[in-house]
């Protein structure tokens, strides 16, 4: 059996939109299934991770084709303007940045990788043509890609997988886009016709499903995972010997906890030693009004480290005492299970999780019993929580977790996948 994976993302790009196909396809084989990846030849990326290049298999069919993308440009007037953004999350944005934002959101639909869709739609024609797979795989954001996969389908009529590592319309930064009522009329026209032409959906949570099962044809949802690490394992990890709290990845003014912030400052007066044990780490970029914010409520212990390769954000996964993750406080985020859960989970380290205590995030962490999650206004409970840890910290310390996380390894997952691929194909 062979699939074709339409991906944007793939080394030496970086970041969590690289991970979930990558993994997929490093297994992929295992199953029977031989993987054919499709990607761009001279990319844009915003981050870069060499490191993640061991992970391609040995002798895997690579096919590029070039992109044009005009992010570059517009980056380029932004900085000669001398505006620094965290995209569309800044909260202050200048004169110049609102303009580009405006443009972006609506001349660019669904993204500013629209101008990929051609080249690339001629060149996987050509190629099926000569080289006929069993599935042809899409996987967005960018949602572009999703265009390319039924663009595709329409040509040689092929079975096709559209999947979905954020919804499209509901995913957590849609919201701030400056957008028309024809722009938003457009976004999802497009998004309802890839949902309802792919012969089946993939989701990565279970709420992300339920958004789209009354429209697809056949939808499911396998969630993201962790992966061994052979380096790792072999590695002497040292845990802390401060009560560290860490976040790995990019925090930005949506991802804003502040209920936490204070529970931090509350307790650094209220209980003995803790202003000075207690490090909060963040391990990727900030933004300045959250350092701001900290800063402000008296809590000095503050370490902030820059975008690290995958391997080491890992060590510091495993070093810290406690891990912080954060959904942002937007209508979908029961929806959301950020990349880095399950890397956490391969940590064994307690979870502090910042999402809706009914969501898929909360679902993971009390099912692993890997820590607690609370609600963005649940003060009181998160207060008592971290209490306990620092308590336990100073009494015993905090042992490793002992649970059972197996069936969120990428090895696993990938079984699940293959599965999901072998019903597409016998279904009619």
């Amino acid at each position: 059996m062979k699939v074709l994976i339409v991906t944007y993302y793939w080394p030496p790009a970086g970041g969590p939109g690289v991970q979930r196909w990558l993994k997929f396809v490093k297994y992929l084989r295992d199953f029977g299934i031989e993987p054919v990846v499709f990607t761009a030849e001279n990319p844009s990326y915003p981050i870069l991770d060499a490191s993640l290049s061991v992970d391609v298999p040995e002798g895997i069919e690579v096919l590029k084709c070039p992109i044009f993308e005009p992010n570059g440009i517009l980056s380029k007037l932004k900085k000669d303007n001398g505006q620094k953004s965290m995209g569309f999350l800044n909260p202050n944005p200048g004169p110049v940045d609102k303009l580009l934002r405006y443009i972006r959101a609506n001349y660019f639909i669904p993204d500013a990788r629209k101008f990929w869709i051609k080249p690339a739609v001629k060149m996987l024609k050509e190629y099926l043509k000569e080289h006929p797979v069993d599935v042809l795989i899409t996987t967005g954001p960018p949602y572009s890609v999703h265009l390319i996969g039924q663009q595709v389908k329409e040509a040689i009529h092929c079975k096709w997988i559209a999947d979905f590592r954020d919804p499209w319309t509901s995913v957590d930064y849609f919201h701030l886009l400056p957008l028309t009522k024809a722009s938003l009329a457009k976004h999802e026209a497009l998004e309802q016709a890839v949902v309802r032409s792919a012969d089946a959906v993939l989701m990565v949570s279970e709420h992300a499903k339920k958004k789209y099962e009354k429209e697809a044809k056949f939808i499911d949802y396998i969630t993201n995972g962790f992966d061994v690490d052979t380096v790792l394992e072999h590695s002497d990890v040292t845990l802390d010997t401060k009560f560290t709290i860490t976040h790995i990845g990019m925090m930005n003014s949506e991802r804003n906890p502040s209920i936490l912030w204070e529970v931090l400052a509350e307790l650094s007066d209220e209980i003995d030693g803790f202003k000075e044990d207690m490090i909060l780490r963040f391990v990727g970029k900030i933004d300045t009004t959250i350092e701001r914010e900290i800063q402000d409520l008296g809590i000095q212990n503050l370490e902030q480290i820059s975008y690290v390769p995958h391997h080491e954000a890992k060590l510091y996964q495993r070093q810290t005492q406690v891990l912080l993750i954060v959904v942002n406080d937007y209508p979908s985020a029961k929806e959301m299970i950020p990349g880095k859960t399950f890397e956490y989970l391969q940590a064994r380290r307690p979870v502090i999780g910042m999402a809706p205590e009914d969501g898929d995030l909360a679902r993971v962490i009390k099912s692993t019993n890997a820590g607690k999650v609370f609600d963005y206004s649940n003060k009181k409970a998160l207060k008592r929580f971290v209490a306990s840890l620092y308590q336990r910290f100073k009494e015993e310390g905090i042992p490793a977790l002992q649970n059972d996380i197996s069936k969120y390894h990428r090895r696993n997952l990938t079984g699940d996948l293959s599965a999901f691929i072998q019903k597409v194909i016998q279904k009619q």
